[in-house]
């Protein structure tokens, strides 16, 4: 179990692990963090700036008082979730023994549900820089600043949007598609919080009524804003890397942490692909 302490003004975090910042941040979970230079990381999430660095054997969360830490980032980084057990069970695997050593720093991070789903409806047939472009345009044009960044715009503010008041974003066909979810979320139309206690093949089935969702998306919101650990994202990299190394099915082992270790999948075959 960790321990923190507080000391002016910063919360210090020890005996921490299977956390690598790089490997959260950057594995195309979230879209909204980067290395501010010698592996300080600064972001900002549920409208509250942070910057997060590694610090010897533990970490610094910068500016944070303790209701900070218990009330957002320690559910956030999902601290409590005990990521080596988990490698354990699935190592049983030597396949997914071999991935889970390339990404052992990866945690789920448990992002507010909205910027989640309209996170992944930009993603859909993008590369990540490009997602980071669009998602800093959308905040800048329709969030409110938050220090030296901008907080990601609400649904009920992008519902009284038209398509052409997306045109900034440079988004494509997408800003239809995100019209269409933020007045589906912003009208009630469509409960987040409450699919977050909604079976999964449902939830996933309500968010596929937006425009453009299909499985990759929603199981992807189900996964990084809903808490669903048993969605489990299949993109291009992902279809292909199921077949080649496990002929299609996920190994019974992994199945009860599917969506944790797809992410372990997806790092371990980015990796190699360079």
């Amino acid at each position: 179990m960790f321990s923190v302490e507080y000391k002016d003004n910063n919360a210090y975090l020890y005996n921490i692990k299977e956390f690598d910042l790089a490997q959260t941040l950057d594995c195309g979970q979230a879209f909204r963090w980067s290395d501010s230079g010698g592996g300080r990381w600064c972001g900002i999430a549920f409208n509250r700036y942070l910057e997060i660095e590694r610090s010897g054997d533990g970490f610094v969360l910068y500016n944070t008082s303790p209701e900070d830490f218990e009330g957002l980032w320690r559910k956030y980084f999902d601290l409590d979730r005990d990521y080596g057990a988990i490698i354990s069970d699935i190592s049983e695997n030597e396949i997914l023994r071999t991935a889970s050593q390339y990404g052992y720093g990866i945690r789920i991070l448990a992002q507010e549900p909205w910027e989640a789903l309209c996170s992944f409806i930009i993603s859909q047939n993008n590369n990540i820089p490009r997602i980071k472009g669009i998602i800093e345009r959308l905040c800048e044009n329709f969030g409110e600043r938050c220090g030296d960044m901008y907080t990601f715009p609400t649904a009920e503010r992008l519902a009284a949007l038209t398509v052409d008041d997306l045109a900034p974003l440079r988004s494509g066909f997408r800003a239809k598609y995100i019209i269409d979810a933020a007045q589906k979320v912003a009208t009630g139309d469509i409960d987040l919080e409450s699919l977050k206690n909604t079976d999964a093949d449902t939830a996933r089935d309500i968010l596929m009524t937006i425009k453009g969702v299909g499985p990759k998306v929603a199981d992807c919101a189900l996964l990084f804003g809903l808490g669903h650990i048993s969605a489990f994202p299949r993109d291009v990299w992902i279809k292909r890397a199921m077949q080649d190394l496990f002929g299609g099915e996920l190994p019974e082992c992994a199945v009860p942490h599917a969506g944790i270790v797809q992410q372990y999948i997806f790092y371990y075959t980015r990796e190699n692909a360079k």
